[in-house]
């Protein structure tokens, strides 16, 4: 059954596509984890809708449009933080209103109005093309390379930032460079998953994979792991009956995080029943 899901070709592309935005994801997702960056990973996720939005419209490569309304967003956002006495939440909060509602005025001036919000915002996996592919490849080799290259000002910027500073690692460089990441792993994952449903690969299985373990290279790993499941079962869910294939991967890589976490809970009310037995 699930194989035979994965005979169209169109299938396989989508099935590489959503694997690759999962490798992007999980990276960039621990660290958003860790740091409790989930509010900003979510609306930067909103903030490219415009640039996409003007790229369909324009005829040029949305993922272009998507990097430009990712950096103006994160600029904005910086200028209003440093500028005024507001909060960098509510700056974040001001601004992911804003870029989704500039985003949807502009799609509304497109004929297919209805056809274009549900591609911006939901994906269209099974529409992947060896373009989108080769797209995600780039992004997930910068991914890969730059989780290597800034592993330890990440590291030391996510647990103790002034220690960070102190040690010369640059904490304000480490963490423009994390927000570019957060961008790049959503702007070459829209096109699987859209970019509204990209946010729980970026935050599922990283969260689900923070309840087994506390070291940050296996976190990674079992992150992925769980992303793939999610993949692979939401593509074949969505292939044999019909559901949105962005929505269903995204959706089961929600439900893994509860599903672990009630296993996790029965494990430790066992440990704890065993001790008192014991006892």
């Amino acid at each position: 059954m699930v194989l035979d899901a994965f005979e169209p070709a169109f299938m396989q592309r989508a099935l590489v596509g959503a694997l690759l935005a999962v490798v992007a994801t999980s990276l960039v997702g621990t660290w958003v984890v860790l740091r409790g960056l989930s509010f900003l990973g979510d609306a930067l996720a909103h903030g490219v809708i415009p640039g996409i939005a003007l790229a369909v419209l324009w005829g040029f490569n949305p993922v272009i449009g998507a990097l430009v309304a990712a950096a103006v967003m994160g600029i904005l956002i910086s200028v209003v933080t440093s500028r005024t006495r507001i909060r960098e939440d509510a700056s974040i909060g001001l601004l992911f209103v804003g870029m989704l509602s500039l985003g949807i005025v502009i799609v509304s001036k497109a004929r297919s109005f209805a056809t274009e919000v549900t591609a911006l915002l939901f994906g269209d996996v099974l529409g992947v093309s060896s373009d989108d592919i080769r797209a995600q490849m780039i992004g997930a080799a910068v991914v890969v390379i730059a989780t290597v290259v800034l592993y330890r000002p990440f590291l030391a910027l996510t647990f103790n930032r002034m220690k960070a500073r102190s040690l010369g690692m640059r904490p304000t460089a480490a963490h423009v460079a994390m927000l570019v990441l957060i961008a790049i792993s959503i702007v070459t994952s829209f096109q699987a998953v859209g970019t509204l449903l990209v946010f729980g690969l970026l935050v599922g299985p990283p969260a689900t994979a923070s309840l087994l373990t506390n070291r940050v290279p296996v976190m990674m790993i079992v992150s992925m792991v769980f992303g793939a499941v999610a993949v692979v079962a939401g593509l074949t869910i969505s292939f044999h009956y019909g559901t949105a294939g962005g929505a269903t991967m995204a959706g089961l890589s929600v439900a893994q995080f509860f599903v672990v976490l009630a296993g996790v809970e029965i494990a430790r009310v066992v440990r704890e029943y065993r001790h008192a037995r014991l006892a």
